[in-house]
């Protein structure tokens, strides 16, 4: 009876075991979203009022003063200098958008880039990270710089902890297949 029951009590984890397994933590999931604007509209939605501060996005033929705007991916001298994009990964990306502080960039600065192909996110991501970490600051130093994924999409944001961190949180609970590529000190 004892070996009986012992039997199926591992039978039974084993299938506990089995049966929980979840997606790898190399897939991602396709985002529901259209275009990187809207991803970040999505997240910066989701704040609450005290959360917000003054922000402006796009670029300037899509400037918005209330939220995340278009950035065009034409002109990578200026996706390099207001986003953190390197040059040589223009071409990696068909879509952007932003959201910056209005008063200061190095206090929260955010882009999200749409990658066409899911064989470059990794380096977009890398690419991003070595960029943004070795900038000449201007006019003070952001705190950290995240850096996440979410399907096709990289989204670099850096500045004081507060904005950061909350940007972090509100947007891996707006989007379960996020994940946290970098989350490091600046300086």
């Amino acid at each position: 009876m004892k070996k009986t029951l012992s039997l199926l009590l591992a039978l039974a984890m084993l299938a506990a075991l089995f049966g929980c397994g979840g997606k790898s933590g190399q897939q991602q999931e396709e985002l529901s979203v259209k275009d990187a604007t809207e991803l970040l509209s999505t997240v910066w939605n989701s704040y609450s009022e005290d959360e917000k501060f003054p922000v402006s996005g796009g670029d300037m033929e899509n400037g918005n003063f209330e939220g995340p705007g278009a950035f065009q991916t034409d002109d990578g001298e200026v996706l390099d200098s207001v986003l953190g994009l390197p040059q040589d990964m223009v071409d990696k990306v068909d879509g952007a958008a932003s959201l910056m502080h209005m008063m200061n960039a190095n206090t929260f600065t955010c882009g999200a880039f749409h990658v066409k192909s899911s064989a470059d996110v990794e380096t977009v991501a890398n690419a991003l990270r070595e960029n943004i970490l070795r900038r000449q600051w201007m006019c003070g130093f952001p705190d950290k710089l995240v850096i996440l994924r979410a399907g096709d999409y990289v989204i670099s944001f850096f500045g004081k902890e507060t904005p950061v961190d909350t940007f972090k949180t509100r947007t891996l609970e707006a989007f379960s297949a996020a994940s946290v590529v970098c989350d490091e000190p600046i300086g």
